[in-house]
């Protein structure tokens, strides 16, 4: 028992980043069998839409609360930034029991076109919080403190999503690597 809790532990030397490994030959073929219901809806007709939708429905709610409208478009840009981190970038695998667990220790953002870089549903999934940003900077009017506030929240689900870290993972995120 002590033993396999020696094991489990974390070596002291282990780097706080390690990158995914790639998938073995099992979860290659798993993952070119079916399609990936997960991520296949980025690219269906209207998925675009919903999140200028969603935007839209959020500050429409933050509005109706007695805040300034500097503070409700800020909170706009942090509860989509969350929801689009949580959704994109730390759930990792697939809710469905359908194909063997091949992405398992992919997140969404990894699966979305086979984890190709810079196409279409990508590039739109960057810009939209830049352009959010953008937009509540503009309504902040440019105050110091919601703009430090909205461009760190900007920096935390845009970084992510760069070529540079793809399969990257921070284990300050998930402790032990090896507990997947």
């Amino acid at each position: 028992m002590e033993n396999r809790k020696a094991e489990r532990r974390r070596r002291r030397s282990s780097s706080l980043m390690y990158t995914e490994p790639p998938e073995s030959l099992e979860h290659i073929s798993d993952q070119a069998a079916l399609p990936n219901l997960n991520s296949e809806w980025v690219n269906a007709k209207g998925a675009w839409l919903i999140h200028p939708i969603l935007i839209l429905l959020l500050k429409i709610a933050l509005s109706t609360l007695p805040i300034s409208q500097e503070t409700s478009w800020t909170l706009t840009n942090l509860l989509y930034i969350a929801g689009s981190y949580l959704m994109f970038h730390y759930v990792r695998g697939v809710p469905f029991e359908f194909n063997s667990g091949a992405y398992d220790n992919l997140n969404m953002w990894e699966q979305i076109d086979n984890g190709d870089q810079y196409t279409p549903a990508k590039k739109f999934l960057l810009a939209v919080p830049i352009c959010l940003f953008l937009v509540s900077t503009h309504y902040t009017h440019y105050d110091l403190t919601y703009f430090m506030v909205n461009f760190l929240a900007t920096l935390a689900v845009v970084v992510p999503k760069l070529p540079a870290l793809h399969r990257l993972r921070f284990a300050f995120f998930n402790p032990d690597p090896d507990d997947r």
